[in-house]
């Protein structure tokens, strides 16, 4: 990067944690830390609730799945909305009413203190890791990137907000996130006009989205029904509902977005605009994936993306990598030529010529279907020298910093390496301020033999806070390499969301089913549902719909049958 591009990084980035420190001062105990004294408004709880979970796997690996795999993945979305509803009218009115601090408190009024415990254990183990792997997506490409050691970049990228987060809590976070997510859309709009305005003369915006339909892209929706497929209308609409149900209804670090704010109506306001500009802005980030798929058409892709580990495959195997790297060079020339091509036929709009372009449509997709093997050649190279190359043998998260660090001028490259940062502390402190809460107030308070004082609260969660952030940093410290890293996130939630959803849905809509009932289902249920995983029995967006499922059968039955034997040693 340039100096001009260094400055303008580390100027956002030192602002931000300024910021930080300022907003959060004056506290005075465990409501203005962990909920910040509920006074925030709603379009900061929206803001925060977007911010949570859009993190830098969002904005790095986004672009890189639709690159890959088109844009159906936005269809994992479309039950958000429904759930964002439904979240809204039955959620929230119970966790005001109750004045909670998280949501795990509801639990042992409702039920009992072992199920309370069980859930929070699923709920700190689900999202301390996946914490973890927040602090390693940003770190691994940041150190492939500007050459740093892996170890002291988690360090840097989780240590930083941890300055502002424990000083701070959740006043801090509310607002800083304000400004990294304002910070951050402007940045990622920018960067979509400038892959249309980078493409040559002679090639528009249409003719971008034209290129990328044709190359099977723009898939938005796909009906299919097939149960081990990740991404389809009916896997989104009913698991991306499931799932979304689960992550803003009783995962804390969103459940504690919407505590912070002044009252019900803000909570739900928050919320029901989250529903509503959730999938345009998702949208928006896979066609920027879209349009890079044409940029690197017309401007012949890379080998591989992840240029690093594409140079030491260069140093360490020239025998195998020359001739490969030849043949792509020479595949993407040819297909550079005939996207021009169907370019300059389209503009002719001439109904004679479509078998014309029917023949250049063909030989396109025989082209970009040999890159697709190369880069799989290439991919097999990296790992059959992985312990020499040292580097994760996907890129599709690379797609878009290559973009990024090869065409952008100077001044954007440093802005768009800051959203890095600032993506995954918007996401990362909302994750160890909703841990630190939940271990705190579901754990420490639960077993202190005497209730604690406001300054005692304060600093165990100021502990907490720091003891969480250590063990993100440490979790992406181990984290083994991934594909692509929105997909993990995902799926590592999908193992635990939908028994804990199943749990709460129980204790909304099953008043007769007791506490022990649903601790047993709830066991019963997260053991079938990891082995329905391990055996790849359904693509993992089912698994929500099916934890949640099972503990609300399960536990109805259990409680119906043990309601039945009682009846029968105690007739009348």
């Amino acid at each position: 990067m340039s100096t001009l591009d260094w400055i303008i990084m580390l100027v956002t980035l030192v602002l931000i944690i300024v910021y930080g420190i300022w907003q959060g001062r004056g506290q005075s105990g465990a409501d203005t830390y962990l909920r910040a004294g509920q006074q925030m408004p709603w379009h900061v709880v929206l803001l925060g609730i977007m911010a949570t979970q859009a993190s830098a796997i969002t904005f790095l690996s986004g672009p890189g799945q639709a690159y890959t795999d088109g844009m159906r993945f936005i269809q994992y979305y479309f039950g958000l909305p429904l759930a964002m509803i439904v979240i809204s009218a039955v959620f929230v009115p119970i966790f005001q009413k109750l004045n909670v601090f998280t949501a795990y408190e509801y639990l042992d009024k409702r039920f009992d203190r072992k199920t309370r415990l069980f859930t929070g254990i699923l709920f700190l183990f689900s999202r301390g890791v996946s914490t973890g792997i927040s602090v390693y997506a940003p770190a691994i490409i940041l150190s492939t990137i500007f050459g740093w050691n892996i170890y002291l970049t988690n360090i840097l990228i989780g240590g930083l907000l941890i300055i502002y987060t424990y000083t701070g809590g959740a006043k801090a976070i509310a607002h800083t996130q304000k400004i990294q997510f304002s910070i951050i859309l402007v940045a990622m709009a920018i960067a979509g006009v400038m892959v249309v305005l980078l493409l040559p003369k002679q090639i528009g915006f249409t003719d971008a989205l034209y290129l990328a339909g044709k190359s099977g892209k723009l898939n938005v929706i796909t009906t299919n029904f097939d149960l081990k497929d990740k991404y389809n209308l009916w896997s989104g609409i009913l698991g991306g509902f499931f799932l979304a149900l689960s992550y803003f209804g009783t995962d804390q670090s969103q459940v504690g977005r919407y505590l912070t704010a002044k009252d019900l109506r803000e909570s739900r306001l928050g919320l029901l605009m989250n529903g509503m500009v959730k999938i345009p802005m998702q949208f928006l980030i896979l066609l920027i994936g879209a349009l890079l798929f044409s940029f690197y058409t017309i401007n012949k892709a890379p080998l591989f993306f992840n240029e690093s580990a594409e140079k030491k495959v260069a140093r360490i195997a020239p025998e195998a990598y020359q001739p490969l790297y030849i043949e792509h060079e020479l595949t993407t020339a040819r297909n550079q030529d005939i996207a021009l091509q169907l370019v300059t036929l389209r503009h002719q709009k001439n109904p004679a010529d479509s078998s014309a372009e029917r023949l250049l449509l063909g030989k396109l997709k025989a082209g970009q279907h040999t890159v697709e093997q190369q880069r799989s050649e290439m991919t097999q190279l990296i790992k059959t020298h992985k312990t020499a190359v040292a580097e994760p043998d996907n890129d599709s998260n690379y797609i878009f910093l290559h973009f990024v660090r090869n065409y952008l001028p100077a001044g954007m490259i440093g802005l768009l390496f800051a959203i890095i940062f600032l993506a995954s502390w918007g996401s990362i402190s909302a994750a160890i301020n909703s841990l630190a809460s939940s271990t705190l107030v579901d754990f420490h308070q639960v077993f202190a033999r005497e209730p604690l004082s406001d300054r005692m609260q304060l600093r165990y969660g100021r502990y907490y806070t720091l003891l969480w952030g250590i063990f993100s940093i440490a979790v992406a410290m181990f984290a083994t390499k991934m594909g692509s890293l929105i997909e993990a996130v995902n799926e590592l939630g999908s193992l635990f969301y939908g028994a804990i959803l199943g749990i709460f849905l129980t204790a909304f809509f099953l008043k007769k089913v007791k506490g022990k009932a649903v601790f047993y289902a709830a066991i019963v249920s997260e053991v079938l549902v990891l082995m329905i995983y391990i055996f790849k029995w359904v693509a993992f967006l089912w698994l929500n719909v099916i934890g949640a499922l099972l503990v609300i059968v399960i536990a109805w039955l259990i409680q119906y049958f043990s309601d039945r034997a009682r009846r029968a040693v105690i007739p009348g």
